[in-house]
């Protein structure tokens, strides 16, 4: 079992930045990939960025590519999420998820993910 906690949301001006933070507890030894979904009201949960356990591979939506950062510290148990620029589009319930799956692949399908944190509230007023 893995236990994952997010924390680093709150309300931030359109063009502003925010670190989301996803700390994991548990059977953390064991190889994870590390996704990040969101889900706006009204919405659909959707990926937002993806991190091999090596940290050696990662995949961005479409619409987070250039504005947000994966990024993990297994030593910490600790992946994060930069995200700059941001979007009132980028309100949402963001959530922190994780696979045990092959190296290197990141699957983008919410489905495929077997852990899940309760998620942080992100807003971006314009």
């Amino acid at each position: 079992q893995v236990q994952l906690v997010e924390s680093g949301g709150g309300l931030v001006q359109a063009g502003g930045s925010l670190r989301l933070v996803c700390a994991a507890s548990g059977r953390t030894s064991s190889s994870y990939t590390m996704g990040w979904f969101r889900q706006a009201p009204g919405k659909e949960r959707e990926f937002v960025a993806g991190i091999s356990w090596s940290g050696g591979s990662t995949y961005y939506a479409d619409s987070v590519k250039g504005r947000f950062t994966i990024s993990r510290d297994n030593a910490k148990n600790t992946v994060y999420l930069q995200m700059n620029s941001l979007k009132p589009e980028d309100t949402a319930v963001y959530y922190c998820a994780a696979v045990r799956i092959a190296p290197g692949l990141i699957p983008r399908n919410l489905y495929e993910y077997d852990y899940w944190g309760q998620g942080t509230q992100v807003t971006v007023s314009s």
